[in-house]
């Protein structure tokens, strides 16, 4: 029997589709169902490597993480990770397809459709539920003809559609009403219902307004979601996590904000950790005098050093070379390095002169690395950064760490190249100077190790007595409480028996939890 669906749409971009989407996925599989998510289009720069080495975006992957499941290529089969204003990385079931410009992607996006539906098919034989994301908005009249991730995709797989919109912003009613407005008939009668995002205040002072909209609309509103601190990974540049400028208290930790920054779910569990302060800088004049400096990924690691050198903050980083620690991740750390040549045009093509602070130098070739990993610091590196680890004997031992890379270099060590850890497979991973002050890792999800990290930026007292392991998933009930107590979960059980058959109509219902069935 295929499974049941429902989509989630929202009325622009970072409306709270993917927010909305895991709560459901985490209510779905706490009332028993298998469920997983589904994106048919991606378009961000953070990206999560699965089991068997695929790609897919880690909004999909922080989904899958909710409903309980191992995240699969299946779960997001086509991704776009923007090179350019005018360009992206295509990814397609989990493998490089190639570089596209806009233009060019918009005129053979439809021939993914067969990708797109063999994915979700094999998706619809093992799931009961299966929420889907939708991208932007539906009323983008000009990408409506080509449309594969919203409308165009519900009707493909006859999916109802919840439209969720962001009071936070502004113009709430004015954004569902128009984005409505202007979709076919056909297209507004697979919404089913309206969702309120990101509510301040009392709700009593929102209800005229909710019975106007549904009344204009002829649909109803499932729920208002007031605005709530709940820390999931972010998939794109208008996440909030980015918009932190000051340090608060704990280890000053600057983090570059490049214009391609990728990835940079990497400091999440940074965030949770207590006696450490994140901050995210993109002018000079806003780094100041940190304890560390973080250099993240990038998905276009030429042009961002460029404009790096251009800003004046490699300039400002090198003048506190001496007193602060810095860190570079995959394209941070292939800066660091003494040149970056690109023979195949990988990126620009060409060379360009590196920071010189660590000894190797990078060539971008066109296969893509792209695998989970795990290894070990090395004895060297591990004297060099003090990290004090030792085996109960007393002894010092290497430090076990575990990561994914996605990157499109390959890293040749000078003599004075000292790598920072042996992996698994055999490979040295990454660099340490010769003084422990600069290092640099191919390792994505190097700061999720929290031993490394405890020992790395010397919290010696830290009150954090979960791992962030369990506190994704105290996040997770978290974000499941709010979307039971603010959406009509009777009525979306009831959108969803309208997409199964009659005989598994019986078997779904609303499974409320314990505490509502006390009450």
């Amino acid at each position: 029997m295929s499974a049941k669906c429902i989509m989630i749409q929202g009325t622009m971009s970072n409306s709270g589709k993917t927010f909305v989407t895991a709560g459901l996925c985490r209510v779905l599989a706490q009332d028993g169902y298998k469920v997983a998510p589904f994106k048919s289009q991606n378009m961000a720069l953070n990206s999560y490597i699965t089991k068997d080495g695929l790609e897919i975006g880690r909004a999909q992957a922080m989904q899958a993480e909710a409903a309980g499941i191992e995240p699969t290529v299946c779960m997001n089969p086509i991704l776009l990770k923007p090179t350019s204003h005018m360009g992206s990385q295509v990814i397609v079931n989990g493998e490089v397809y190639g570089n596209l410009s806009a233009s060019e992607y918009f005129k053979r996006k439809r021939e993914f459709i067969p990708d797109i539906l063999k994915a979700y098919r094999t998706l619809e034989k093992e799931y009961d539920i299966i929420v889907i994301e939708g991208a932007g908005s539906p009323a983008e009249i000009n990408l409506k003809s080509e449309d594969i991730v919203n409308m165009g995709l519900a009707n493909m797989v006859d999916a109802p559609v919840l439209l969720v919109a962001d009071i936070d912003r502004g113009g709430v009613f004015a954004s569902l009403y128009g984005t409505i407005a202007l979709l076919e008939q056909e297209e507004k009668d697979r919404i089913k219902g309206m969702i309120i995002n990101k509510f301040r205040g009392d709700k009593k002072i929102l209800d005229p307004g909710l019975k106007m909209i549904e009344d204009l609309t002829k649909k109803p509103v499932v729920g208002v979601i007031p605005m709530e601190d709940i820390v999931l990974d972010d998939e794109d540049s208008l996440s909030t996590q980015l918009s932190c400028k000051h340090a608060m208290t704990g280890v000053d930790v600057a983090i570059i904000r490049f214009p391609h920054i990728s990835n940079f779910t990497d400091f999440l569990a940074l965030r949770y950790q207590d006696g450490i302060s994140v901050r995210y800088v993109e002018r000079k004049e806003e780094l100041g005098a940190p304890d560390y400096i973080i250099l993240p990924g990038t998905k276009n690691t030429m042009a961002d050093l460029k404009w790096l050198r251009e800003s004046g903050l490699e300039g400002a980083i090198l003048r506190q070379k001496n007193r602060v620690k810095l860190f570079g991740i995959c394209g941070g750390f292939q800066m660091l390095g003494t040149e970056l040549s690109d023979p195949e045009c990988v990126e620009h093509g060409g060379r360009m002169r590196g920071m010189g602070l660590l000894d190797f130098s990078t060539t971008f070739l066109k296969e893509k690395t792209r695998t989970r990993m795990d290894g070990e610091v090395t004895d060297k590196t591990s004297s060099l950064l003090h990290l004090g680890i030792c085996d109960n004997n007393g002894n010092q031992k290497e430090d076990r760490i575990k990561g994914y890379e996605i990157h499109m270099g390959t890293t040749i060590y000078g003599e004075h190249g000292i790598p920072f850890a042996k992996l698994m497979d055999g490979r040295m991973d990454g660099c340490v100077n010769e003084d422990g002050t600069v290092v640099g890792t191919y390792l994505h999800g190097i700061f999720d190790n929290e031993t490394f990290v405890r020992q790395y930026f010397k919290i010696e007292d830290s009150k954090t007595e979960q791992t962030f392991e369990e506190f994704k998933q105290t996040q997770y009930d978290k974000l499941a409480d709010l979307i039971r107590n603010s959406l009509d979960m009777e009525t979306i059980y009831e959108i969803l028996k309208g997409t199964s058959s009659m005989e598994h109509k019986e078997s779904m219902e609303y499974k409320k939890p314990k505490e509502e069935k006390e009450n």
